[in-house]
């Protein structure tokens, strides 16, 4: 019985790690340095996230609202218009509910030179 039950947890695990929609990958690239500030941040999920925040902080200032408005349903790509700061570190900053139902935040950062 033990070895039952000890079988259906680590199974319950495995799923669960496994039905989120991590972020694949950023344009910026994460840690990157670019020329200059791009006009848009493209954001590229495993699979369907229906972003409900993305925030920005340009080198430890006020953090300011990145325009969901548009972004609607579950998606895997999101291109999304960035406010030119200038130069410095910028962290961004998202959380949404993938379509498997669980809520997910995560951040990156780049720096503009």
């Amino acid at each position: 019985m033990k070895h039952l039950l000890l079988a259906g947890l680590i199974g319950m695990i495995a799923t669960a790690a496994t039905a989120h929609s991590p972020l694949q990958n950023t344009d910026p690239v994460d840690q990157s340095s670019i020329a200059a500030a791009p006009a848009e941040l493209q954001l590229n999920f495993r699979g369907g996230m229906r972003l409900t925040r993305v925030t920005a902080t340009h080198d430890d200032g006020e953090a300011f609202d990145l325009d969901l408005a548009g972004q609607t349903g579950f998606v895997s790509d999101y291109s999304l218009t960035f406010p030119d700061q200038g130069a410095g570190v910028y962290v961004i900053v998202w959380r949404g509910l993938g379509d498997d139902g669980h809520a997910q935040t995560g951040e990156f950062t780049f720096t503009v030179e």
